[in-house]
């Protein structure tokens, strides 16, 4: 399987236009962190280094061909002295199938601090590698992301707010040493942060298999991170109604930092026949 370096690797093939390669997949569709991570890659190759991105938006509009390369093209929207804005399309066979608007940050900019503070969680090394967890057909579609701990924190082991109507908490982080440089843990937070968080909403739902496909995803970040380290991904699910669910995530580093928050809707219908990668999908 490809490794993240190797997915977050977009070539440049003409001013402001970019390609991300296709690797061999267990799944029907491109999964969503792989476009948004690349289109993300795609915009931060074309910003000065004195900024760094703070906030993307985006949407998916078609199911990718996870067999075919995305082309992504790159538009300057605003180059200003504390903020640069860049949209960004992806594309195969013609068609959109994902636009994104990233706004960058330049990184000298001082101001308030204050967050909230990190719920509780048990330790991530006395919870078992989910991958450990899976059934044989949800190991086969979950070797799309064997590179990634994930370990989810038992309902028995989560204290909860009756004020929310769905709540989850997943540790996860990349299994290998990365590299350094910030701007590649950030591209690999965004592909990590399309994974767990639409479970958030099946949680008040046990047995019900809904259609599930994310449909956008806004990703905010505060503070510097490491991908390879464990990070805790507090999740909610605040409503889901008419085949759609709303999702929010933050996310916090090992020392209480919240490093990271997300919002996401993803389709949550019902009624009809579900493909196999996201019946292995449910699992997790």
């Amino acid at each position: 399987m490809a490794t993240i370096e190797e997915i977050l690797q977009v070539e440049a093939i003409e001013t402001d236009i970019y390609r991300g390669p296709a690797f061999r997949s267990h799944l029907q569709r491109t999964f969503g962190g792989q476009v948004a991570g690349q289109a993300l890659m795609s915009a931060t190759r074309t910003v000065d280094d004195d900024f760094a991105v703070h906030s993307l938006h985006g949407y998916f509009l078609r199911p990718g061909n996870p067999d075919l390369p995305a082309v992504f093209l790159v538009d300057r929207i605003r180059d200003g002295r504390s903020f640069t804005t860049r949209r960004v399309t992806g594309i195969q066979q013609g068609e959109a199938i994902f636009t994104m608007s990233a706004s960058f940050h330049v990184r000298t900019d001082h101001g308030i601090e204050h967050q909230d503070r990190m719920p509780p969680a048990p330790s991530p090394d006395d919870l078992p590698d989910q991958m450990n967890e899976l059934s044989d057909e949800a190991k086969a579609v979950f070797k799309e992301w064997q590179e990634f701990d994930l370990r989810l924190v038992p309902r028995e082991q989560m204290p909860t707010s009756n004020y929310f109507a769905a709540q989850q908490r997943v540790w996860f982080r990349h299994r290998r040493r990365l590299p350094d440089d910030q701007v590649f843990h950030v591209g690999t937070l965004a592909y990590m942060s399309d994974m767990t968080l639409l479970g958030s909403s099946k949680v008040p739902h046990p047995g019900v298999e809904p259609q599930a496909a994310s449909l956008d995803h806004a990703m905010w970040f505060m503070r510097p991170f490491r991908a390879d380290e464990w990070l805790l991904y507090d999740q909610t699910s605040p409503s889901a109604d008419a085949g759609r669910a709303l999702t929010q995530g933050r996310i916090f580093d090992l020392d209480g930092r919240m490093v990271a928050a997300v919002t996401q809707e993803g389709l949550s219908r019902t009624g009809r026949d579900m493909p196999a990668d996201q019946h292995a999908r449910r699992e997790q």
